[in-house]
């Protein structure tokens, strides 16, 4: 039996008699869509070519067999050699594949004539041309790129309309200094990405750049020197936000020991536990723990069982775990660093149970052992933040001084005798929860930074990579694509309007008093959840977007995936924090009613009047772009969405209660209507808060940009609320449409400005370090 081989590329360049069919060969066997039987068809017709000996024959009829095709390195040679050849033509523009082989045979026929005029080989072709049933001019222009029409706009058509630093100052007016500080820290040689698969080193290397950041004064802004308690909260808040530009496991070990630990003892405790504590907490000498959530009880924090009772004989607080389920879990810096820690626990005193109280129980001793009746263990290797040491705690039985209550809203005298200003439990326990806004505010700046992180690197990569485009032209920039303006640009905006936001919940933070404390919890809390999912979200379509390159190590996405998972439950589950946003709405909604009963029914009756005169905030005929993109007219909207569903939700509870239901369960049963209610209020307040700020910028230029990015994020958020608005009959589907037509509008305008809105974020190059954000493609 004879074997048959399939030819190679060199064998057929070196016939000259089959150079007019090379074009023809390629898309053959390269378009992919031709059958076996088509492809024997085209054969036949080539071997019936008068200009054809017998020896041509012989290797065409080869070079069509469909049970031996070409290799990969086969067609690439001839796809080099059809292009190096007609570099040769003393003219471009071919408009067939017969035209192409003609005119290559004219470069070869010096070597071996061909017997058939050129027209009459011309004509031949287009007849084994049209065998093939392609377009044979996009063939053309797919082997050749300068046969190619001229290409379509492969990015912006205009120069950037802004100062990217301008803008930047724009973003980094509150607080300049802190972060101004905290980039020239991070610039240094010291800041630069490490192995993190070795977590005993990870662990050792953070700590190191913590006491590094430490030494250069990170803790000071916190607690100032001399002033411990004189912290600007603003600033180290701000100084937060910017480390969050790199290893997110320094921050979130920096936000434990500064933030929380620091924190309680700032807010709990009471001048001698400042002088003793807070400098060494700012040196980082004393190294510490915030311990309140337990196995068994996660964020419900008043039900903890950890019990600390106190001995009136010893004047020492007792500190025990009665279960295992009252095991302290998820305490960062228990498990390699902390010596220290603050732990919640149910005092008793004198047999009473008086509450959860805080108080400061030794971990460790100064040589890092685990002191007698404490017990450690490593949470484990987790799905991000490794350089985080998370344990778990257990007391038994451990004693502690009388002084070591945090001891601001209840003291314990020498005796066993309770007092405290606050009269009763509950409102003391949500008092000394105040220590956990400070967290959740910082989760929610730090989520904002790593979203920065993500986008700049995206919307980078975007406007280097191409990919399709028009046949044979070149390739379009991935950022042109509709759609990925869509899934980059939209949450583009929607980072500048939560980074308003974020500034006025920090605003309301530093300067709360008590007769508001409760409102910037709730503040605090709905931002806090609507931040940390639209940054969950967002670099998920950040990976998608970069592809296979977004996958990569090296191009940070998937760390910063990992590593900000986590924020959507740390301090606080953004479930359990959206119903408590929607609580604190409905007690607000009651007290409209109630507090003033002389003029409760006009309140009502006047309510209702507004309600029928607005009764549909859409305008169903105005569709046009003056309209949709009024500020004014979207805030109207999500307000009246807000309203809505807080006057629907409050009857649902209403009807509930009357008829006997407990209140718990009425509740239970509206669950989701509540969290409705508080996303709706999160999104008009974040609106109404990136429309004032676009109203205070001076520079016409900055203006302009950022009230596209407004409209964008307004118009987004009637968009995805479309179905709420159809479903209650408030919205007709042309109304709906021309909103979404005028979110595409506004992703091409933001366009230009892309890459110098993600470059207005000042992220420093060797924190962001992703080679396709740099401009380079990861090795």
């Amino acid at each position: 039996m004879v074997e048959v081989t399939r030819p190679t590329a060199h064998e057929l360049l070196s016939l000259p008699r089959l150079a007019p069919l090379v074009p023809m060969l390629y898309v053959a066997w390269t378009d992919g869509e031709l059958t076996h039987e088509e492809i024997r068809a085209l054969g036949a017709a080539a071997r019936a070519q008068p200009w054809l000996d017998l020896r041509s024959n012989v290797v065409l009829a080869r070079w069509l067999d469909p049970v031996l095709p070409p290799s990969v390195g086969e067609l690439t040679q001839l796809r080099d050699y059809i292009r190096r050849t007609a570099e040769q033509l003393s003219h471009s523009g071919q408009q067939s594949l017969a035209e192409l082989g003609s005119q290559l045979a004219q470069v070869v026929t010096g070597k071996d004539g061909l017997p058939a005029p050129m027209p009459e080989l011309t004509r031949a072709l287009a007849e084994l041309e049209e065998s093939l049933g392609i377009s044979g001019r996009e063939a053309v222009r797919s082997l050749l790129p300068s046969a190619a029409p001229a290409p379509m706009r492969h990015g912006p058509t205009e120069p950037t309309s802004f100062d990217p630093e301008a803008l930047r100052a724009v973003l980094d007016r509150k607080y300049p200094d802190a972060r101004a500080k905290v980039r020239a820290w991070l610039s240094s040689g010291d800041f630069r990405y490490s192995d993190t698969h070795d977590t005993d080193r990870y662990r050792d290397q953070v700590f190191a750049w913590l006491k590094a950041l430490a030494d250069q004064g990170l803790g000071r802004i916190a607690f100032p020197q001399g002033n411990e308690t004189g912290a600007d909260l603003g600033a180290f808040i701000a100084a937060f936000e910017t480390l969050a530009f790199f290893d997110l496991s320094l921050v979130v070990k920096a936000g434990v020991h500064f933030g929380l630990f620091g924190a309680s003892i700032l807010f709990l405790g009471t001048e001698k536990h400042h002088r003793e504590y807070l400098p060494r907490v700012a040196s980082l000498e004393l190294p510490g723990c915030f311990a309140m959530s337990e196995l068994g009880h996660g964020s419900n924090v008043r039900d903890v069982e950890t019990v600390a009772r106190y001995d009136a004989q010893t004047g020492e607080f007792v500190v025990h775990t009665p279960s295992d389920g009252a095991r302290k879990e998820w305490i960062g810096n228990a498990a390699r660093h902390g010596r220290l820690a603050t732990v919640f626990a149910q005092l008793e005193v004198g047999g009473k149970a008086l509450g959860v109280h805080a108080l400061l129980v030794p971990l460790r001793d100064a040589q890092g052992r685990v002191l007698p009746g404490v017990r450690i263990e490593d949470c484990g290797v987790k799905m991000g933040l490794n350089g985080v040491d998370n344990g778990r705690l257990w007391f038994d039985h451990v004693r502690v001084p009388r002084e070591n209550l945090l001891d601001r809203f209840g003291q314990v005298t020498a005796q066993g005798e309770y007092t405290s200003s606050i009269p009763g439990d509950s409102k003391r326990f949500f008092t000394m929860l105040g220590t956990l806004v400070a967290g959740r505010v910082s989760v929610a700046c730090a989520a904002l930074s790593a979203v920065k992180s993500g986008l700049t690197i995206a919307v980078r990569y975007g406007e280097m990579r191409r990919q399709f485009g028009p046949v044979g032209a070149q390739e379009v920039r991935l950022l042109d694509h509709q759609t990925h303006q869509l899934r980059l640009l939209k949450p583009l905006a929607k980072t500048y309007a939560l980074d308003f936001a974020l500034e006025y919940l920090v605003e309301r933070y530093v300067g709360r008093t008590e007769e508001d404390a409760r409102e910037v919890e709730a503040l605090a809390a709905g931002l806090k959840a609507y931040a940390t999912w639209h940054t969950t979200a967002t670099l998920q379509e950040t990976r998608e977007a970069c592809g296979g390159q977004g996958y990569l190590e090296a191009n940070r996405i998937p760390a910063l995936k990992a590593d900000t998972d986590v924020f959507t439950t740390f301090e606080g589950d953004n479930t359990v924090l959206m119903q408590l946003v929607a609580k604190g709405l409905l007690t607000g909604y009651r007290q409209r009613f109630e507090d003033d009963r002389v003029f409760a029914v006009l309140k009502l009756l006047a309510d209702r009047a507004t309600g029928v005169v607005d009764r549909n905030p859409f305008s169903t005929r105005r569709t046009g772009s003056e309209h949709l993109r009024d500020g004014e007219f979207q805030l109207r909207v999500l307000r009246y969405r807000e309203e809505d569903l807080m006057a629907s939700v409050s009857r649902r509870l209403r009807k509930r209660l009357g008829a006997g239901v407990e209140a718990f369960e009425a509740f239970n049963q509206c669950q989701e209507h509540l969290l409705a209610l508080a996303h709706a209020h999160v999104e008009a307040l974040v609106l109404e808060q990136f429309l004032k700020g676009v109203a205070a910028v001076k520079d016409p230029g900055l203006k302009t940009v950022l009230g596209r990015l407004c409209d964008l994020y307004g118009l987004s958020c009637l968009d995805s609320a479309s179905g709420w608005f159809l479903e209650h009959g408030l919205l007709e589907g042309s109304k709906a449409r021309a909103i979404r037509k005028e979110v595409e509008r506004l992703c091409a305008e933001v366009r230009p400005d892309a890459v110098a809105l993600v470059d207005a974020f000042g992220i420093p190059d060797n924190c962001l370090a992703a080679p396709i954000g740099l401009g380079r493609l990861a090795p």
